[in-house]
């Protein structure tokens, strides 16, 4: 045999004589536990909000309309310009008006002279009869000459004020202050001839109405808060409403909540509200998406980080480490962020340690080596 093949020989022989040494000791080490990071949710005050959305309508629009029959002598506005109330809009040929209003003041004056004279007449017989100079009959007949006057008279001014009445339906003014629509007629135009004609629109733009709806379940929620403090939803009439729109990072526009309906639509299971709103600088326009949001006063709250809840088909939830360091999945009702941080509204004690980092580590039901922190509250 050979110097090197000796060598190769005793070279194996010594490496299994190593592994024949080191095998009866070789047992299964299990790793240790992940390392997680846990904190305690974080206790304080905390304003909440209702958030819905909602959308801007004006609480004002009206179509002005012919009332009376006649050209269209002149339009005195620019279409879509803003006028204030009682702005001349529309001019309905008024010299037919004017006349029958003159007329009309002639069968006044009329009335008038007959009823003097069948007064007089009147008053001649009642002394007459008094004295037993006249009979009955002529006095009877006088009286009644004298109350056929007096109706007479109060038909000429009825008439008399239908007819001004009339001749005031010629000038269309602005029944309040907003911005008129693009004219739907023309100069010299025959309007209210047989229907009613619409001469143009006008909206109401200051203030303006945000109409928003509450599910069922915040309408639940936001009544026994109310039954528990002793209130009841007029409470509510009057509280701030924050208002942005879809180009607003935040809520610049507030306004008041005036008007809550007193039913919930079976169809949607929502309950209509509404606020109103300064719009002096015309900025809303009816028929915007608006976000909407109600704070109410500050309350007791539980935050965690809202990196830290998850979500799959059941719903919300966190991770929380037990007494036993084994993690557990934890159904929460989470709601509004304040900061960083999420208000959790249920599911959730100030005690349990909520997993914040190394969420990836963190299996339910397999024992982690949590390191609690506190978490920053911002």
């Amino acid at each position: 045999m050979s110097v090197a093949l000796s060598a190769r020989v005793a070279l194996v022989l010594a490496v299994a004589a190593t592994l024949a040494c080191c095998g009866q000791d070789n047992r299964y080490a299990a790793p240790p536990p992940p390392k997680v990071t846990v904190a305690n949710p974080v206790e304080r005050e905390v304003r909440r909000y209702f958030e819905s959305t909602g959308n801007t309508a004006a609480v004002n629009t009206v179509d002005l309309v012919a009332r009376v029959q006649g050209f269209v002598q002149a339009i005195s506005y620019t279409d879509g310009q803003f006028v204030k109330k009682g702005t001349s809009l529309f001019t309905i040929e008024p010299e037919p008006y004017r006349l029958k209003v003159e007329a009309a003041e002639a069968s006044v004056a009329s009335a008038k002279a007959n009823l003097k004279q069948t007064q007089a007449e009147y008053e001649r017989q009642a002394d007459l009869v008094s004295r037993q100079v006249s009979t009955q009959a002529n006095y009877d007949k006088a009286l009644a000459q004298r109350d056929s006057n007096q109706a007479d008279l109060q038909s000429a001014e009825a008439n008399e004020q239908q007819a001004a009445i009339n001749l005031g339906y010629t000038n269309v003014v602005a029944p309040f202050d907003g911005v008129v629509s693009a004219r739907q007629v023309s100069i010299g135009q025959l309007v209210g001839a047989n229907t009613t004609t619409v001469l143009s629109t006008i909206v109401q733009m200051d203030p303006i109405y945000v109409n928003f709806t509450a599910s069922e379940r915040d309408v639940l929620q936001i009544r026994a808060y109310l039954a528990r403090a002793g209130r009841t939803t007029s409470y509510l009439i009057g509280t701030t409403v924050e208002v942005g729109l879809q180009t607003d990072t935040d809520y610049p526009h507030t306004g008041k909540l005036d008007y809550i309906a007193p039913t919930v639509d079976p169809s949607t299971g929502t309950l209509a509200a509404r606020a109103t709103l300064a719009n002096p600088d015309r900025l809303l326009l009816p028929g915007y998406f608006v976000r909407v949001r109600i704070p109410s006063d500050p309350q007791p709250a539980l935050l965690v980080p809202d990196v830290a809840i998850g979500s799959d088909q059941g719903g919300r939830y966190v991770l929380i480490v037990n007494r036993d360091n084994v993690v557990e999945q934890r159904r929460v009702d989470p709601r509004q962020l304040d900061g960083e941080l999420r208000v959790i509204d249920s599911g959730l004690t100030k005690d349990d340690r909520v997993v914040v980092g190394g969420i990836m580590r963190a299996i339910p039901g397999q024992k982690v080596d949590p390191e609690l922190r506190a978490v920053d509250a911002k």
